[in-house]
């Protein structure tokens, strides 16, 4: 599963850790994507969306069933 937010594309971004020594190696800052049941096109799904989108109100949620 590529994690991409499914809103706003916010994606991984990439870079060095850079050590004291100064020594380099390539690492990545994960987005912090959350599985949420959206409504989408008038009906519900599971979606990958950035913690942003769900604060600012971009994801519409959809009650869970009751059991």
């Amino acid at each position: 599963m590529a994690r991409i937010c499914e809103l706003c594309g916010k994606r991984p971004g990439v870079g060095n850790n850079v050590s004291h020594a100064n020594n380099k190696t390539r690492r990545r800052w994960k987005p912090n994507l959350q599985r949420v049941r959206a409504s989408v096109d008038g009906g519900a799904r599971r979606i990958l969306a950035c913690t942003r989108c769900i604060r600012t109100g971009k994801v519409v949620k959809v009650a869970t069933r009751a059991a």
